[in-house]
């Protein structure tokens, strides 16, 4: 099935590198690119039909014709590109979207705003990994070039990896030269049983396609030794699974999202 590459884009400073990205990546598996805007219609609360359509149709015009103008500007001719502007909510946008014919991952950035209780909390990133079963792909604003070498795999106990969707991802990407590292996360003095296990078994799964190997991290600063590895800010991607700890709790979750994606600069993949 041909692969697709479903940008969301809303014009911020994150627009621009979010598709140089894409673009990099592209050059690997040829995908084609859908750039996606949800549009917002300001029109006054006692605006007649008439009036708020033409209004609707200005907002439309005009979002189309800059998502044009960032297409001509970054993407390259030999990349197959089309658009996408819509009032409607990404809720009801891309289960559409999703349902043509395409293998997707969907693009989005991660904005911080320097208080960790509001990074990642309540955002359109957040609202599309909560609701959207596909593949996502969450970027800080940095990033502009793709890149596979290091890829590290979060695994939890009660909330196994999704080894279909971990295998759809991993056909985006070439194998050559590409490790792959599981690692479970403790919380402070937590001493994990029965985790290492899971880990031999990932390991030797995918053993015959990559360099593999797992990582435990606990003890008193767990957080600490995991920023040793994976905040390097090159060549590396973490990959999570929808539900796991690393969302649903408060602290792994401020952490994730501000120490390892936001400050590390690290692409962040969620498994659905």
């Amino acid at each position: 099935m041909k692969k697709r590459f479903i940008i969301l884009i809303d014009f911020s400073e994150y627009s621009g590198n979010l598709i140089k990205y894409a673009c990099d990546w592209s050059k690997q598996i040829n995908p084609e690119l859908l750039l996606v805007h949800q549009s917002i219609v300001l029109a006054p609360a006692l605006t007649d039909n008439e009036s708020r359509r033409l209004i609707a149709q200005n907002t439309y015009d005009e979002a189309l014709q800059n998502l044009k103008a960032l297409a001509k500007e970054l993407i390259p001719p030999t990349i197959k590109v089309s658009f996408l502007v819509s009032e409607s909510n990404l809720r009801i946008t891309l289960p559409k979207l999703l349902s043509e014919p395409f293998d997707n991952l969907i693009f989005t950035g991660i904005k911080g705003t320097g208080l960790l209780k509001k990074i990642f909390i309540g955002s359109v990133a957040l609202e599309v990994i909560e609701n959207t079963k596909n593949i996502v792909v969450a970027m800080p604003k940095e990033i502009t070039s793709f890149s596979h070498e290091k890829i590290f795999v979060a695994v939890t106990e009660k909330h196994p990896l999704n080894i279909l969707e971990l295998n759809k991802f991993l056909n985006y990407i070439d194998r050559k030269n590409t490790s792959i590292t599981f690692f479970y996360l403790a919380k402070p003095n937590e001493k994990p049983k029965g985790i290492e296990r899971q880990l031999t078994g990932l390991t030797k799964l995918f053993a015959d396609k990559y360099k593999t190997s797992f990582s435990i991290y606990e003890g008193s600063n767990p957080f600490d030794d995991i920023k040793q590895v994976i905040n390097n800010k090159i060549n590396e991607m973490l990959i999570v699974q929808k539900g796991s700890r690393l969302f649903t709790d408060q602290l792994f979750r401020r952490f994730l999202i501000n120490e390892l994606v936001y400050e590390g600069q690290t692409p962040l993949i969620v498994l659905p």
